[in-house]
């Protein structure tokens, strides 16, 4: 595999530095351009995040004295530099769908991790393990654009990575009625630590704006077809969801119930989920999970602290798997939120598309 020049817009926000942590020293791709906001613009990225660096590994030093452009201003220049970018600005949306379709115009792909192109018909919305397929329909966005390399390409929200997966392949063959899901989602889903929100320290808030729609609809789409050049969502199952931040550094949770057209058995969940492979294992992608499901039998886990580093931070652990009085049967999901539900997933699926040969 050569070596795929890369380019971060919105560097300095948390997922902008999960994405420098993964992509720096990454096999396949050379992180040669920073970008972000006007106010960044210009100093070296150490400058430009001082004060603000916010995972629990070090800012590699390759990339501290690194300059930081303008990510709107500079387009071109950047644009002319890589051979796509990760976007992770922190805009409003309809600034976003701009910026990303001008980059995607310019002859520059995109892999964004953010909402703003979720719902573009023809922009795939991937969990690379999940709807690889999805990725058919860039040449017809390709065409709708006028480009020839440019085109845009989505990772769906962190919060249905802790659910979603588990319930995909168990909907292939068992069908899905309807789902209930609760997620406990941690701060730095919020961008943020308990250093800049002490708010959080023994609390919990039962409201995450936007999230539950996201929770309800986005699944849909993932499980949805390519036809005549658009994603179709899914019609089923039917999804009801409630999202509350926890004071948890990393990991989503969520407590799922779900009723099925035709009731497995336990022994048949547990085997479907243990055998689980897909296009990124058989691919050897780096950042795929060699396992993507870890099911525990332990009552007590999975666990944030124990289980969210599984994998690099990108299998899907699952545990207490039993009979429902109201659903078929209930299970608890657990995923790292800013690995495999925003940079690594984003950085998953580059991988995918440069396997494919959709960045040549």
């Amino acid at each position: 595999m050569k070596k795929f020049k890369v380019g971060i817009i919105g560097c300095t926000g948390m997922v902008g530095q999960r994405f420098i942590t993964l992509t720096c020293g990454h096999p396949w791709f050379e992180l040669t351009t920073l970008a972000a906001s006007a106010r960044s613009a210009g100093k070296t990225y150490g400058q430009a995040v001082e004060g603000r660096w916010k995972l629990e590994v070090p800012m590699p030093e390759a990339v501290r004295d690194m300059p930081v452009l303008d990510a709107q201003a500079d387009l071109e220049t950047i644009a002319g530099q890589v051979d796509f970018v990760f976007s992770a600005v922190d805009m409003k949306k309809e600034e976003i769908k701009a910026l990303e379709e001008a980059y995607a115009k310019a002859e520059c792909p995109v892999v964004s991790n953010n909402s703003a192109h979720r719902w573009t018909p023809d922009v795939p919305m991937v969990v690379p393990e999940l709807n690889p397929e999805h990725l058919e329909v860039i040449p017809f966005q390709r065409k709708r654009l006028g480009t020839k390399r440019g085109f845009i390409a989505v990772k769906s929200n962190c919060s249905i990575q802790s659910y979603a997966p588990a319930l995909s392949p168990l909907r292939e063959k068992f069908g899905l009625e309807k789902v209930l899901a609760c997620t406990y989602q941690a701060i730095s889903g919020a961008g943020k630590n308990f250093e800049t929100w002490p708010e959080m320290v023994d609390n919990l808030i039962p409201y995450i704006g936007g999230e539950e729609e996201k929770s309800e609809q986005e699944p849909l789409k993932v499980w949805g077809k390519v036809e005549n050049g658009i994603i179709v969502n899914a019609e089923g199952p039917s999804i009801t969801a409630q999202c509350l931040r926890v004071p948890v550094t990393n990991g989503h949770t969520a407590a799922v119930f779900v009723t099925f057209k035709k009731k497995p058995s336990m022994e048949e969940m547990k085997e479907i989920w243990a055998g689980f492979k897909s296009v990124p294992q058989e691919l050897g992608l780096p950042m795929a999970p060699k396992q993507f499901f870890h099911y525990f039998e332990e009552p007590d886990r999975p666990q944030a602290r124990l289980d969210r580093d599984l994998e690099k931070g990108m299998a899907i652990s699952i545990g207490r798997l039993r009979p429902d009085t109201q659903y078929d049967y209930k299970f608890v999901c657990l995923s790292h939120n800013t690995l495999r539900g925003a940079a690594g997933g984003a950085v998953e699926l580059a991988e995918l598309l440069c396997a494919k040969g959709y960045m040549d």
